[in-house]
This record gives C-alpha cells, structure tokens and sequence, in this order.
C-alpha cells in the first residue's frame, strides 16, 4: 500500500506546483496594470489603440500609416477642413485689445503671413462702433489696398446701394473682411491666412456687439461659419456665430457679373430687416441691373 502512495504523493505534489506556478505566471502578468474589463489577446498587444484601423477604409486613406489619423474623424466630419478656410474661432480667453483703434494700429505693422510684403495698406475696417449690423467680406480688392478702406470700388457701389435700400447709411453700419490685406491678383484667401487674420476679426465682433452679421460670399461665409457648403446653399437661412445670428448672401462683386442673383440677396437682406424691426421697402437699387 506504501508503495501505491508514494506515487499518488508525487502527483498530488506535481498538481499543488503547477497551480502555484500559473498564480505566480498570473500575477506576474497583470503586476503594475488594472485589469481591463474585457481582457486583450496577449497576442494583439496593444490592439485597442488600433482598432479604429479595422472601421471601414476611407479612399484617403492609402496605407495602413494613414487609417489612424484619419480614425478620429469616423465620430464626425472636422469642423474646419484643410480644403477651405478655417472658421473664425470664439476662445474663450479675452482679446488683449480694448478698443477699434488698437486693433487698426496691430494690424498696421502686422508681418504674420507673407501678404504683408505685397500690400500698400491694411484694411481694417470702418463704420460705427456700435452697429445694429455688421458685413464682412473676403479681402480687400486693389481699391481697397490703394485707400486702406473696405469696398470702395465697384464691389463697393453696389454694397453701398444695397445698405441704403435697407434703410441704413453707410456710417451706421461696420465693414470689414476676414483679411486685412489684399491677396495678390485678388485671388481667394489660403487658409493659413485666414488664421493669421482671425484673431482680428474676432475681437472686432467682440468689441462690436452687431446684432446681426451679413457675410458676403464663400469664403466669408465658410470662415465665420467653419462650413464646407457653398454660399447658394447657406444663403436665404440665418446661422449663428458666438451666440450672433448670420446671414450669409453674394458678394457684390459676384453680383456685378451676374445680376440676376440681385433679387434673392435682396430677399436675404429683406430677412435681415424683419429681424432689425426695419420697414421693409421695394423696389431696391441692389436688384438694378447697372
């Protein structure tokens, strides 16, 4: 019988060591780390840092580098795109310039982006300090580098006509642009200008306070708004910026080519009236077609 134990004690021994072994293995597997609630394959290691690569492929994404840095946008489109410009951003820090004039003079000297080497003057805007209605626009043109003034060409004419159509004169209202400088050959503004701008245009709106701003054209529209769609579709509907409903129309200047569109900017301005409490009038210059 001593001799049928003696292995069954060796079993039982063998047994005890091997459950001592897999608590040793196990603790010294999880030592320093919370155990996850739905434990990894030690054989995909970190494999949940990856798994937004195993969503469905993008056609931006050509290689496996690229699945995750475009993984976070599978929860939602960017808000600002690289393609367009990016919005005028509403921080929450305040603006280290206190008044209109200030601003004029930082953006007198500012050397921020390469326009500054092509200018002959900044544009920083005019009009009342405490506006009801606020326009912005794109960049100056060549008249507006040659007088630092917003829209005083032809552009400008026609925008003059549509804000006396709408009951106000010019120096009732504020005119600015996204840029303060004129882009060469009056081309569209490149996004990294545009953010070089933004801090200015920003703290105007602030120290502004219009009760309603009209943005005037894509690229206006697209930076205040930090959309992608065209003006025709965002225009005839109000957004918002920081709280500041936004009616987004045409440029003036694409009015000029194409008068036909004169009638529905006109209906967006007509809207803007509603909103002001403002009398609404009829026939307006901005639909002649001069």
């Amino acid at each position: 019988m001593s001799a049928l134990r003696g292995p069954q004690s060796q079993v039982a021994d063998l047994a005890r060591q091997a459950r001592e072994l897999l608590v040793q293995a196990r603790e010294s597997r999880w030592s320093g780390f919370e155990p996850p609630s739905a434990q990894p394959d030690p054989q995909r290691g970190g494999a949940p840092t990856r798994m937004p690569a195993a969503t469905p492929p993008r056609p931006a994404a050509a290689s496996g580098r690229a699945a995750p840095r475009g993984a976070p946008a599978a929860a939602g489109p960017r808000p600002v795109p690289v393609a367009v410009p990016p919005a005028i951003p509403s921080r929450e820090e305040p603006s280290p310039w206190s008044s209109l004039e200030q601003i004029a003079q930082v953006v007198g000297t500012c050397t921020k982006c390469p326009l500054h080497a092509t200018r002959t003057h900044t544009v920083p805007g005019e009009g009342n300090p405490k506006p009801r209605l606020l326009f912005v626009g794109e960049a100056p043109g060549a008249d507006e580098d040659r007088q630092g003034r917003p829209f005083v060409g032809a552009a400008g004419q026609l925008l003059d006509k549509m804000i006396g159509a709408m009951g106000f004169t010019r120096d009732q209202v504020f005119i600015a642009n996204v840029l303060k400088c004129r882009p060469p050959g009056n081309r569209t503004p490149l996004p990294a200008e545009v953010a070089s701008c933004a801090p200015y245009l920003r703290a105007q709106i602030e120290l502004l306070g219009p009760e309603i701003i009209c943005s005037l054209g894509n690229p206006a529209t697209q930076a205040l708004l930090g959309v992608t769609e065209g003006i025709s579709r965002l225009r005839g509907r109000f957004s918002s910026y920081r709280g500041i409903p936004v009616m987004p129309t045409f440029h003036p200047s694409y009015l000029l080519r194409s008068p036909a569109d004169r009638k529905l900017s006109w209906l967006d301005l007509q809207q803007i009236m509603q909103r002001l409490g403002l009398p609404l009038r009829s026939p307006s210059p901005a639909q002649e077609n001069e």
